[in-house]
């Protein structure tokens, strides 16, 4: 089994809030996150196929067609981009990076063609913080 990762960046701002909550409970939770005016990250997004590789091409994959899906179905939805307002497969649930990475995941694996599998994706907030996700 061979593993291919492309890496992406974009940039997103987003809130925390839990609009059941009060702004103090918020900011006690969430702390400057649940900022009223919004805060954005330099995400940056890797995204791992697994397959074998073709015996004719020694490829797993073509990584421009790979970076083209990554860009159309992901980066071009999410690339400054309020997540909390901007974003239609965002709306409804709260936009923390590990429910960022699993909407990533629901957007991305229904055009990830039959000859690989989608492995994972690692979502990074900041240089210190990341999200993985292997699918449900």
């Amino acid at each position: 089994m061979v593993y291919l990762t492309r890496a992406e960046h974009f940039n997103a701002a987003h809130k925390l809030a839990n609009p059941n909550w009060s702004k103090e409970k918020n900011e006690d939770v969430f702390g400057a996150c649940a900022n009223e005016n919004w805060h954005g990250h330099n995400y940056e997004l890797f995204v791992t196929i697994k397959g074998e590789s073709d015996p004719e091409t020694g490829f797993l994959f073509d990584v421009k067609k790979l970076s083209q899906l990554i860009k159309k179905y992901v980066i071009d939805e999410l690339d400054h981009k309020n997540l909390n307002i901007d974003v239609p497969f965002m709306q409804g649930q709260m936009c923390s990076t590990e429910n960022l990475v699993i909407a990533i995941w629901k957007q991305l694996q229904p055009h990830i063609p039959t000859e690989v599998q989608l492995h994972c994706i690692k979502l990074y907030e900041t240089p210190r913080i990341y999200v993985e996700y292997f699918g449900a």
